[in-house]
């Protein structure tokens, strides 16, 4: 990430966010259950907000500085922090109740890497179990803020079809102003 999208990620801005707006839209009528899984907490602002909700969190940071960071920061704490490729869950079959992801589906490498971590986040699921969250859509202002920085954006028109492809049922995709949230559930 560029240093303006690190600052932002750390911000209270953020924080207030996903507190006020987020968390509420991507649980509305969700129980996350005892397991939850979380892909690609950055620096973990989403993850001091999640820890509160469930009995035990896992977080899954492809950046080792930020995992190990994040570990030694909630040492202790209900949250267990991996440094790992969410696309390559080192997890077994099942071990989830729920998965959640905020804002970090963009930062997957390729369309297909995406679709990998779909097939992986639906094998690590329990049978209903519930996969969800919120992503950016593409517009200027998300392309300028990645400026120099990873972006592969995913299309919310497309990602029914494929979150129904790698498993999932009761798929739903909403639309906000610049955002979107999606939930499906292991099949």
């Amino acid at each position: 990430m560029n240093g303006l999208h690190h600052w932002l990620c750390r911000s209270r801005l953020w924080r207030r966010t996903v507190q006020a707006h987020f968390l509420p839209w991507v649980f509305e009528d969700v129980e996350p259950g005892d397991e939850l899984l979380e892909l690609g907490p950055g620096p973990g602002v989403t993850t001091d907000l999640l820890q509160g909700n469930v009995k035990r969190l896992t977080a899954i940071e492809i950046d080792p500085q930020l995992a190990r960071d994040l570990a030694a920061r909630l040492a202790g704490t209900n949250v267990t922090v991996i440094a790992g490729d969410a696309a390559r869950l080192p997890f077994a079959n099942g071990a989830f109740s729920s998965v959640v992801c905020f804002a970090m589906l963009h930062h997957v490498l390729s369309f297909e890497l995406q679709n990998a971590l779909f097939r992986e986040v639906r094998r690590v699921l329990k049978p209903n179990g519930i996969f969800t969250g919120v992503d950016s859509g593409s517009s200027l202002g998300m392309r300028l803020l990645h400026w120099g920085d990873l972006f592969v954006p995913v299309a919310p028109a497309s990602l029914a079809v494929r979150l129904r492809a790698a498993g999932f049922r009761d798929v739903a995709v909403e639309t906000g102003r610049w955002v979107f949230r999606f939930r499906g559930a292991a099949a």
